[in-house]
């Protein structure tokens, strides 16, 4: 469903100035932080299924990932200049 959506949204992303690179590793940390959000995150069904663990334990023991992964998203919005510092390096010019 992200790669369909992508495909519309990426022209309204350009237009409003965001940098494609910085755009494509927010859109990976929201899907990532969808996969494994409780309820209904599929990573926490893939856990269940391989620990033999109830889910309610698997999704409390993913929840500070999911902390983790909501302070990235809000690091990289407010000093959107971190995600450019790799490309950069490999990129000069």
């Amino acid at each position: 469903m992200i790669v369909l959506t992508t495909v519309v949204v990426l022209p309204m992303i350009q237009q409003a100035g965001f940098d494609l690179v910085w755009f494509g590793i927010f859109l990976v940390l929201i899907v990532e932080m969808a996969e494994v959000s409780p309820p209904v995150g599929f990573n926490l069904f893939v856990l269940q299924t391989m620990s033999g663990r109830d889910s309610l334990t698997v999704a409390r023991a993913a929840l500070p990932f999911f902390f983790l992964l909501v302070a990235t998203v809000a690091i990289i919005t407010v000093f959107p200049d971190i995600v450019m510092v790799l490309p950069r390096m490999a990129f000069p010019g």
